[in-house]
C-alpha cells in the first residue's frame, strides 16, 4: 500500500498541503520566494513557487533545506487540516 493511500490522500492533495504549509511559514519567516530560495542555496524563487502551487514534488534534500532555512520541523510543514 502506498504511503499516499494510507493516509487517505492522492499525491497532488499532499502536495497542495504541503505547498500551503510551506507558503504559510515562508511568509511567517518573512521571506520572499526568492530570498528563501538564495537562503537555501538555491538558484531561483520560481522553484519555491512551484512547490508551494504543488505543482512539483520536492526531493528529500530540499525538504530539509526548507526545514533547516524555516526553522520549522517536518510535522509543520506536512500537517493537513
Amino acid at each position: 500500500m502506498s504511503i499516499c493511500n494510507h493516509i487517505g490522500m492522492d499525491r497532488n492533495e499532499i502536495l497542495v498541503e504541503f505547498g500551503k504549509n510551506l507558503r504559510a511559514e515562508r511568509n511567517r519567516a518573512g521571506y520572499s520566494q526568492e530570498g528563501l530560495a538564495e537562503k537555501m542555496g538555491i538558484c531561483a524563487g520560481k522553484h519555491i513557487g512551484t512547490i508551494e502551487r504543488g505543482e512539483t514534488n520536492p526531493t528529500l534534500t530540499t525538504i530539509i533545506a526548507i526545514m533547516k532555512t524555516l526553522d520549522v520541523s517536518f510535522d509543520k510543514l506536512f500537517e493537513v487540516e
